[in-house]
C-alpha cells in the first residue's frame, strides 16, 4: 500500500475519532437531555461515517474490492439517528423533563406539549355488534 493512501485512509480515521470523542465529550458536559441529543446524532454519527469511509478506502487496497457492509452501517446509522433523537425529545417533551433556564421561546414548548395525538376515528361501516361490514 501506498503512503498516500495511507495518508487519507489515517485522515479519515483520525477525523472520525476526533467527531467521536468530541460527541461523547458533549453527550457528559452538556446541561440538559435536549441540548445532549446533538452530541451522540450530530457529532458521533459524523465521526462514526469517517472511521467507516476510512475502512472502505483499506478494504479497497488491501484486498481489491469494496464491501457493502461498511455503506449499509453508514445508511442505517444515518437514518436511524436523528428518528431516535426526535423521539427521545418528544417523549421528554411529554414527560415534562426539565430543561435550561436559558431555553429561548417556553411558549412554543407548551404548545408542543399540548398537541394530542391523531385520533383514531371510528368507521360507520362497521356494524357494532357484529363487526361485520356492512
Amino acid at each position: 500500500m501506498s503512503f498516500a493512501i495511507e495518508l487519507v485512509i489515517s485522515f479519515f480515521l483520525i477525523v472520525g475519532g476526533i467527531f467521536v470523542l468530541v460527541g461523547s465529550i458533549g453527550l457528559l458536559r452538556l446541561k440538559d437531555l435536549y441540548v445532549r441529543l446533538h452530541a451522540p446524532t450530530k457529532a458521533t454519527t459524523l465521526g462514526l461515517g469517517g472511521v467507516l469511509i476510512g475502512s472502505m478506502f483499506y478494504m479497497h487496497y488491501a484486498q481489491g474490492y469494496i464491501t457493502i457492509n461498511e455503506l449499509l452501517i453508514t445508511l442505517f446509522l444515518v437514518i436511524t439517528a436523528p428518528v431516535t433523537a426526535h423521539i427521545l425529545a418528544k417523549v421528554a417533551l411529554h414527560h415534562r423533563v426539565k430543561m435550561m433556564q436559558r431555553t429561548r421561546n417556553p411558549h412554543h414548548v407548551e404548545t408542543a406539549r399540548m398537541q394530542q395525538a391523531p385520533q383514531v376515528l371510528e368507521d360507520k361501516s362497521k356494524d357494532k355488534d357484529s363487526n361485520t361490514i356492512k
